[in-house]
């Protein structure tokens, strides 16, 4: 089944809907220039009474691994996302547990498209997963937009050997499907698209967003 996180939990509200819904992560915003943002102490609340079989994902912006470390713990997390330049030199990030390395697909693709040897695509740890995403450095945490699917393909399919791979970028009820049938990750993430603002969830586009991905993997199953 395809792993489905709701990221962007604000409050306990939020994130019951979620874990009804279906979803097999929530995540949580420590990038204070984000709409989403919140403090460990709220996501510590917020995580103290989930069920243990969910994961709780932190998302960090170029912290410290100590830093992330530290705050991992304190909010009860059980796997971080690091979605600034930390995947240039990831082995600086050895934390142990699960690591999504998020990729800024357009600054990718174009580093790879440029003169032979210009770009050495880093190693990452052995437990790493990679999250594809249309961040931007002017906008950290994502774009709420799509990243270029067709141009994309080939690189999603190469990681996808090496390690579990996460889509994000514009997904909504109505697109996440065929997105999944056209790149087959091993995962989904969404925010802006199940929101009815900036930071709180609309509970029926988060049911109608699982209820989509749970559709489609049944129809291949």
């Amino acid at each position: 089944m395809t792993w489905v996180k709701i990221c962007g939990i604000t409050n306990l509200e939020d994130a019951l809907v979620a874990v009804d819904a279906g979803a097999d992560a929530v995540g949580f915003v420590f990038y204070e220039k984000s709409p989403r943002f919140v403090s460990v102490e709220t996501a510590r609340e917020i995580t103290q009474n989930l069920p243990g079989g969910v994961d709780k994902v932190g998302v960090f912006v170029n912290q410290t691994p100590e830093h992330v470390s530290e705050m991992s713990d304190e909010a009860g997390l059980t796997a971080v996302q690091l979605h600034g330049d930390e995947y240039k030199d990831p082995e600086r990030y050895s934390l142990g547990g699960r690591i999504f390395f998020s990729l800024p697909v357009a600054q990718v693709l174009t580093d790879l498209q440029g003169p032979i040897g210009s770009f050495a695509f880093p190693r990452f740890p052995k437990s790493s997963s990679i999250h594809l995403d249309s961040g931007i450095p002017e906008k950290r945490g994502g774009t709420g937009k799509t990243f270029a699917w067709g141009e994309a393909r080939w690189l999603v399919s190469g990681l996808t050997r090496l390690y579990p791979v996460v889509i994000a970028g514009g997904l909504t009820a109505s697109n996440v499907g065929w997105a999944i049938g056209f790149l087959g990750p091993w995962g989904v993430d969404v925010a802006s698209g199940v929101e009815a603002r900036p930071g709180k969830k609309d509970p029926e586009k988060v049911r109608a967003f699982v209820k989509a991905v749970r559709e489609y993997d049944a129809k291949v199953s």
